[in-house]
């Protein structure tokens, strides 16, 4: 579709991760972005082969914009490379993508977190061996119980409670996974703040609530609350954005005894429940930008 503005925008989504929950998300953008008149069409990362240099394939006239709804932060950067404008960018990606880098980045920004421990790295055949080496001295510095995180993951999967010595070793054996290990804030159990932002405003927000677990991901069953996020809740969801260089994103902001502080920060967040929750469509907020 054509429109006034005649501005091309490819929305590049993964080919393999293709669900009800995700192909809603990728209407309710394109949607948008018809509404506004441009000409969209929609690429997945298999549709886009690339050698370093240059496509090996047909991918027909080059947009002006790309909306980058996948984590193949090779594809990004060379997106990049080839002079297209990305959002979010590859770097954006890459440290929302990475609970490890996401911590460096928001320590580096003298950004308020949890505070972490890093796991040692291993590898992918071996897994975890002689675990007390190492998680003695995690769970004396963070005391139990604490959070296990996979580097990896979305939607609240991969994030385990060790409620004691036992508990953590058993996570821990049943993954070769990268993880880190967070501090437990108990006053935050089951409770967190979802910030959306998109350019340098905050569009949405909603509280998270789940009753029967430590994660309030509306996936896992949380329930979601419209939300008005106070001046420093917000102050501290555009710092962070500004750091990770977001153009558009998810921020996850626990509310402890001592002031907000980041929990998490997405760079593709899925923006449905927060619609249905507040009646903000986040997809119009990013057409409106790019």
């Amino acid at each position: 579709m054509k429109g006034e503005y005649e501005l091309r925008v490819w929305l590049v989504i993964n080919e393999f991760l293709k669900t009800e929950k995700f192909n809603e998300i990728y209407k309710m953008l394109t949607d948008a972005l018809y509404e506004r008149g441009y000409t969209v069409e929609i690429k997945t990362n298999a549709q886009l082969i690339y050698n370093g240099d240059t496509f090996i394939n047909d991918v027909g006239d080059l947009p002006d914009r790309v909306i980058f709804w996948d984590k193949d932060i090779l594809l990004a950067r060379f997106l990049e490379k080839i002079g297209l404008k990305v959002y979010n960018s590859s770097f954006s990606i890459e440290m929302s993508d990475d609970k490890a880098l996401t911590y460096t980045l928001l320590k580096k920004n003298n950004i308020p977190t949890p505070e972490t421990v890093f796991c040692p790295m291993t590898y992918e055949n071996i897994g975890y061996k002689n675990i007390e080496a190492f998680i003695e001295p995690v769970a004396k510095k963070l005391g139990f119980p604490f959070i296990i995180k996979e580097c990896k993951g979305s939607f609240g999967k991969g994030v385990y409670l060790a409620e004691n010595l036992h508990s953590a070793k058993n996570i821990i054996e049943n993954t070769n996974k990268p993880l880190i290990f967070q501090k437990f804030i108990k006053e935050c159990m089951g409770e967190d703040i979802r910030i959306n932002v998109v350019g340098k405003k905050c569009v949405a927000s909603m509280l998270r609530k789940s009753k029967d677990d430590f994660r309030a991901n509306i996936t896992l069953g949380g329930t979601a609350f419209d939300y008005e996020p106070t001046e420093q809740e917000k102050a501290l969801a555009l710092k962070c954005a500004s750091a990770f260089d977001l153009t558009f994103g998810g921020i996850d902001i626990l509310r402890t005894n001592n002031g907000p502080v980041i929990c998490e920060v997405n760079s593709n967040a899925h923006f449905k429940s927060i619609y249905d929750c507040t009646g903000v469509n986040v997809g119009e907020e990013i057409a409106k930008i790019i």
